[in-house]
């Protein structure tokens, strides 16, 4: 033990060197005119560091190359596959180019790898499903018959292993999309994939399934026939899905397991080009991207853990005839390659594969660092890490706040005050950084400037990040330059500030941990950078000299800043495309500008109070202001418009459609016809009217539901019906052929309180049903799924079906079983709407039709087609 002696020299010394922090002459504030250095270096960081990093892809490797670089992905050869199936055009289920010309490719391709394959260590499998089934999804009942899958399957000879990795990716399109982003780049990288593997003579533990699907877009038919109904499906232990929510770019992995955290080590150990963040998989499955995958298929009917990974860049292509080979890069083919390749290759050797159930073991939380390096770790740790530095944080805090008081000799309680005050300051900060981009979204939503940020991003900049900025740091610096107590130094009063900031983020990490939110660790990333820090400056004495500290702080900040800004422009990229198919009754903007806050606030929390170590720094707030206004009169001028052609156009889809109404004795009440137009964004019909004779377009209102599903033709997005637009034409749509419903029988059921209606109805590839019970009538039996009619209080009449075909084009036939209270069937029942949707890009649209469709803009683009609506009585 140490001696009563040395421990009283040692406080001895400990208060001299207090009594000569107190003699010594208060630091004085850099000059003013470093302090636009400071700021620009934080831009430059992200210039020069983060979006080269977020850009750059691997390059593509040409044939030329294969020899050199034996089992390597060749992205050239996936090159001209991609090439071949985009030729094609739109791929629609029921129409030839998707169950003949597609299906006819794949199996040509995977012939070709069989020619090469090392038939001494490999066994292949080449299967074309047809499948038919009824299942409840997003509101609706899917319905579907002869869709089609391929499938291959390869497995070592050796092998007798019965748990398959599942690899998956969708051939079908979206109407008038070629599809190259959104699936074919993935389906031509998983034929890649199965070459290389099938030439390469490496054995593995675990048969490949490679799932060609036929019917994502309708949606996800084919994994659902699949996975319920193939004699493969119960030995699919772990799943790979494949898809896009773009074109090019970086494959984001966006949503894994659930529960199985070793897929992710698996990731971790294999994939050479990582993208990734639990961020992500929390925004998707809260139900904000307008999308979804197969994974929620086989996650929810034959729970088959997976990752879930998608290319992200380019989203605003996505489903539009733009989606097209050119936009597709080899660079970004090889990315993908590489890593399907990695993973199929790993997860295929997996141990965990024999038995992945006694691997479930929680959540995990998971990103990536530039793309350089994967992090992954279970929720279980996550929650320990969160609460250990959050708790450590405020521990330290109180000991900089002590030393502070002993230092300067000023009472604790004192210190209490100041840090109290700067944390309600901090937390102002905090809500004015929100509160300034959402008043910027306010004021251009009601100028009629929403989106225009849409084709040039580089706008964010000034109309919500630079206000976030100021707002964060509005009040301390308001407060700091006009303080007229001198009882705590200026360098201390900064250094409270980022403990009040600090703990704001602590007590956030610790609310969404509590919560059950993953995503909490980007406040845990903050907080262990400022904790390191201020270990730092305590331990070398640099916390109570000058502005040393400052140094100190800024450089800890460095790599939070880099991965915060990479991360939420990530997230920007992403959203800014998929913002132009929110709907019209969302303003955008919000989330946009409160996206570019949380970044700003995540990245800059510690480093923009920072700008008070310099003088003036009231200064600094007015020209950032300045430069905000500039930002917000580019913004309304002409570089302000949203929409450019082909590479950032408006959603504006419309159906030709031909109305007939049938009463109850069998006659025709109406027939007319007009266009319906689904219109994707804020901006509604306004860019349109300049070119285009909208005339009497009217939005059909809260009060269309006096009739069946407001007479219309919905398709999937039925919802958001009542915000349709209705534009009548005097001339009758022509549709390429008839849609018809023919009752084939009425029986009323033992009883008498009971009836059954048969029915057969014949037309296109995708039909509609809308069932509406009257009063006192109640739908007991139907031929489909009983899903929607054993959940009452959930789903309300009208009742939607979706009825789709591939190969198999007979009619369908379906019974309905009804009660009714009085047992009289000789009144009316129930009204039924009937749509027929004329997808094809083979259906002809009629002569006025297509003049009408020439008048849009040349920034605009319509996934349209001619339907057919008909509404009986019976």
């Amino acid at each position: 033990p140490e001696s009563p002696t040395n421990m009283g020299a040692r406080r001895d010394n400990l208060m001299i060197e207090l009594e000569a922090e107190r003699k010594r002459r208060p630091p004085k504030q850099f000059p003013w005119y470093y302090a636009p250095t400071y700021l620009l270096f934080w831009v430059g960081l992200f210039f020069a560091v983060i979006y080269p990093l977020f850009q750059a892809l691997p390059a593509g490797i040409r044939i030329s190359e294969e020899t050199e670089k034996p089992g390597k992905f060749v992205a050239e050869r996936a090159q001209y596959m991609l090439r071949e199936i985009t030729q094609m055009g739109p791929r629609l289920v029921g129409d030839v180019n998707n169950e003949v010309t597609a299906v006819n490719f794949l199996l040509e391709e995977i012939e070709k790898v069989r020619q090469v394959l090392r038939n001494d260590v490999y066994e292949m499998e080449v299967e074309v499903q047809r499948a038919s089934g009824s299942y409840l999804i997003k509101g609706f009942l899917n319905h579907y018959k002869g869709i089609q899958n391929v499938l291959v399957k390869l497995s070592t000879r050796s092998s007798n292993s019965s748990s398959y990795l599942l690899v998956n990716s969708h051939f079908d399109t979206k109407p008038g999309s070629p599809g190259a982003g959104d699936d074919a780049s993935m389906v031509v990288v998983m034929l890649e994939v199965l070459r290389q593997v099938a030439i390469s003579g490496d054995p593995f533990l675990h048969p490949i399934l490679f799932l060609f699907n036929g019917a994502e877009e309708q949606p996800m038919q084919g994994s659902h026939g699949f996975i319920t109904q193939h004699r493969w499906a119960a030995n699919c232990k772990a799943l790979l899905n494949l898809d896009s929510a773009g074109a090019g770019g970086r494959d984001l992995l966006f949503q894994g397991g659930p529960n199985h955290p070793w897929l992710m080590k698996h990731y971790r150990n294999s994939a050479p080009h990582p993208f990734a963040t639990t961020t992500a998989e929390e925004v998707f499955q809260a139900g904000i991207i307008p999308s979804d995958t197969d994974f929620r298929v086989f996650r929810d009917f034959g729970v088959v853990p997976g990752l879930d990974m998608a290319n992200v860049y380019n989203g605003f292509v996505y489903h539009t005839e733009f989606d097209r080979f050119a936009v597709v890069s080899r660079d970004s083919l090889q990315n993908s390659g590489d890593n399907v390749l990695a993973l199929v290759k790993s997860i295929s050797n997996a141990e965990e594969m024999y038995d992945t159930e006694a691997h479930a073991e929680g959540h995990a939380v998971f990103f990536d660092f530039l793309g350089l390096f994967f992090v992954h770790y279970q929720e279980s740790t996550s929650t320990a890490l969160n609460i250990s530095f959050s708790l450590g944080a405020i521990v330290l805090i109180c000991v900089s706040l002590w030393r502070m008081s002993r230092v300067s000799g000023q009472t604790m309680g004192t210190y209490a005050g100041a840090f109290g005050l700067l944390f309600l300051l901090a937390l102002a900060g905090i809500l004015l950084a929100l509160l300034f981009p959402v008043l910027m979204c306010i004021f251009y939503d009601w100028g009629d400037r929403t989106l225009s940020y849409f084709s040039n991003s580089w706008l964010v900049i000034g109309l919500y990040i630079i206000p976030s900025v100021i707002g964060l740091v509005l009040p301390m610096t308001l407060y700091l330059t006009h303080r007229r107590s001198d009882k705590i130094p200026h360098k201390y009063l900064l250094q409270i500030v980022g403990h009040a900031n600090c703990l704001l983020l602590a007590i956030l990490c610790l609310a969404l941990t509590a919560l059950g939110y993953r995503s909490a660790y980007l406040f845990l990333i903050s907080l262990i950078f400022y904790v390191a820090a201020l270990i730092v400056n305590l331990l070398s004495r640099l916390h109570c000299r000058g502005y040393h500290w400052a140094l100190v702080l800024m450089v800890s900040q460095i790599l939070p800043f880099i991965y915060h800004a990479y991360l939420f422009h990530m997230f920007i990229l992403i959203l800014i495309p998929m913002v132009g198919r929110f709907g019209m009754n969302t303003n955008p903007d919000l989330l946009i500008g409160g996206l570019c806050a949380c970044g700003t606030i995540l990245a800059l929390s510690f480093a923009a109070p920072l700008i008070n170590i310099f003088r003036r720094p009231n200064s600094m707030l007015g020209g950032l202001s300045v430069v905000m206004f500039i930002f917000c009169m580019i913004a309304v001028s002409e570089v302000g418009f949203p929409y450019r052609a082909k590479t950032n156009v408006m959603r504006a889809d419309l159906m030709q459609v031909h109305r007939k109404y049938f009463e109850y004795d069998g006659s025709m009440s109406l027939e007319d016809s007009g266009y319906y137009f689904h219109l994707g964004d804020r901006n509604r019909e306004r860019p349109l009217r300049e070119s285009m004779d909208l005339t009497g377009l009217v939005r059909l209102g809260e009060d269309c539901d006096t009739e069946l599903m407001c007479g219309l033709p919905c398709y999937r997005f039925c919802a958001s019906r009542k915000d349709a637009m209705w534009l009548a034409r005097e001339e009758l749509v022509e549709l390429p052929y008839p849609t018809v419903l023919e009752m084939l029988n009425k029986t009323v059921l033992f009883g008498g309180y009971q009836v059954r209606f048969d029915f057969r109805l014949s037309g296109p590839p995708n039909m509609g049903l809308f069932i509406l019970p009257l009063d006192g009538v109640r739908v007991l039996h139907w031929t489909f799924s009983q899903g929607m009619l054993d959940n009452p209080a959930t789903y309300r009449p009208p009742l939607n079906v979706i009825l789709t075909y591939g190969v198999d084009t007979t009619p369908f036939e379906f019974y309905l079983v009804l009660s009714k209270d009085n047992g009289n069937f000789d009144e009316p029942v129930m009204k039924m709407g009937v749509s027929g949707h004329y997808m094809s890009p083979n259906a002809e649209r009629d002569a006025m039709s297509k003049e009408f469709l020439a008048t849009l803009p040349d920034f605009a683009f319509s996934t349209e087609w001619p339907s057919s609506y008909e509404r009986h009585i019976f």
